[in-house]
C-alpha cells in the first residue's frame, strides 16, 4: 500500500477488535480501504495483532492503533509490519515530536533497528530500512481537549502524515462524556478540522454508524472509520433475535 501520502482518494474504514482472524479476514473480502487494529480498547495481544495484519494481506490498508503514547509500543508494533500506526492521548507538540522520533530510523529518528516480520524475516531488511522512515504512516490522536489547545504547535512538528480525531475521548476531557453531538464539542472538532485543512493535513475521524459519517465524507475526510466489529456482531445478533421473537408473537 505505498503512495498513500500523495493520493488524494477517501479511504472507508473500520475497526477491528475481536482477535478473530475469520473477522479480519471477512472485513478484508469485504472491500474496506484501510482498517484501524485497536490495541487500546481490546484484549487484543501483540502476537494476535501480527496475526491479523497476516489474515488482511497486501490489499487493504493496516493501520494499528497502539495500547498507549509509549516508545516501546510504537517499536513494538511497528515491527508486526503494519502500514502505520495510531497514538492516543498526543497533547503537545513535545508529545508528537517524541513519537516521530520513536516511529523513525536514525538518522531522523531512533526507533531501534531489529529483525521481524516488517522485515520479511530478514529477507528484506535492507529494503524496509531503506523505505519505511517514508513509507510509514503516522496518524497522531488528538482527543482532549489540551490536544485542541496546542493544535497549531501540534500541526507543525515534521513526519505527522493525517490527524485522527477522537470524538468521544474529547466529549469525556469536556465534561460532556458521549455528548458528541454537542454544541461545544462540535465546535472543537470543526476547530480541528479547520486547522488541518489550513495546514494541508488529511485526518481522520470515528464514528458509530454511516448515518453519523455522512457529513464526514460529503465534506472530504480523507480517512472515515465506521463500526467496531464487536458493536457490528452484538446489533445484528440483537436484530435477528428482536425479528424471531416479533415472528412468535404473530403465530
Amino acid at each position: 500500500m505505498k503512495n498513500i501520502k500523495n493520493s488524494d482518494r477517501q479511504f472507508i474504514g473500520t475497526i477491528y477488535s475481536t482477535g478473530a482472524p475469520q473477522v479480519a479476514e471477512m472485513i478484508s473480502l469485504a472491500g474496506f480501504d484501510w482498517v484501524m487494529i485497536d490495541m487500546e480498547h481490546s484484549a487484543l495481544s501483540l502476537g494476535e495483532t501480527q496475526n491479523a495484519l497476516q489474515v488482511l494481506g497486501n490489499k487493504i490498508l493496516k493501520i494499528v492503533r497502539v495500547p498507549g503514547n509509549d516508545d516501546i509500543w510504537i517499536k513494538r508494533v511497528l515491527d508486526t509490519g503494519c502500514d502505520g500506526i495510531i497514538i492516543p492521548m498526543v497533547n503537545n507538540a513535545a508529545e508528537a515530536e517524541r513519537i516521530i522520533k520513536a516511529s523513525k530510523y536514525p538518522l531522523e529518528g531512533n526507533r531501534s533497528v531489529g529483525v521481524a516480520r516488517a522485515h520479511n524475516y530478514g529477507a528484506a531488511f535492507k529494503e524496509y530500512v531503506s523505505d519505511a522512515n517514508n513509507d510509514l504512516i503516522i496518524m497522531p490522536q488528538i482527543e482532549h481537549i489540551e490536544g485542541v489547545r496546542n493544535l497549531d504547535s501540534i500541526l507543525k512538528v515534521p513526519g505527522i502524515d493525517v490527524i485522527f480525531i477522537g470524538p468521544y475521548d474529547l466529549s469525556a476531557s469536556m465534561g460532556l462524556t458521549g455528548q458528541v453531538n454537542h454544541p461545544e464539542v462540535r465546535s472543537s472538532i470543526d476547530l480541528i478540522k479547520r486547522k488541518c485543512r489550513e495546514a494541508g493535513l488529511p485526518y481522520a475521524i470515528f464514528g458509530a454508524t454511516p448515518e453519523s459519517l455522512e457529513q464526514e465524507i460529503i465534506e472530504g475526510c480523507r480517512f472515515p472509520v465506521c463500526g467496531v466489529d464487536l458493536m457490528i456482531l452484538s446489533d445484528a445478533y440483537r436484530i435477528l433475535l428482536e425479528s424471531l421473537h416479533s415472528i412468535r408473537k404473530v403465530i
